[in-house]
């Protein structure tokens, strides 16, 4: 089949690497991730220490649990992800008073500080990508729409 051929008539079920799905957010992913990462440089932290940031500056103390059902991270790769946020000063782990099991994280004034550093960075993406911050949030939703619906289908 001729690669230049119009999308609307390829069969949606032909094994065709360029018709999968998975493989285009695949791609898009490791390109957003290459894209964040000399913003994030920037702030000393890496994308996954970045989105624990952005939970823990929505709202915190969180739990450590609650951060990995947010995140969708088991605690074997949460932890050092913490381990790591903590050496640099942005986070503090402490065990609940309330419940010595539970273990809460809290942000450090220097973590809580580099909010204000990072606000600049998704309009930095949406130049990046060329796209307007309304096809950021629309593509945001699409995305956000498919994984409830995947996620049910469990």
């Amino acid at each position: 089949m001729a690669t230049n051929e119009p999308l609307q008539t390829l069969r949606l079920d032909a094994p065709r690497l360029d018709r999968q799905v998975c493989f285009a957010m695949y791609a898009a992913s490791r390109a957003a991730t290459a894209a964040y990462r000399p913003m994030l440089d920037g702030l000393g932290l890496t994308y996954p220490q970045y989105l624990v940031m952005l939970v823990l500056w929505e709202d915190q103390p969180r739990s450590v649990r609650e951060l990995g059902a947010e995140l969708g991270l088991d605690s074997g790769t949460l932890s050092p992800l913490l381990k790591r946020l903590e050496s640099l000063g942005f986070v503090e782990r402490r065990r609940s008073a309330a419940d010595e099991r539970r273990v809460e994280v809290f942000l450090t004034d220097a973590g809580a500080a580099l909010s204000a550093r990072a606000t600049g960075i998704p309009q930095q993406l949406a130049d990046a990508a060329g796209l307007s911050a309304a096809e950021l949030d629309q593509l945001r939703e699409t995305l956000s729409r498919l994984t409830a619906a995947l996620q049910s289908g469990r």
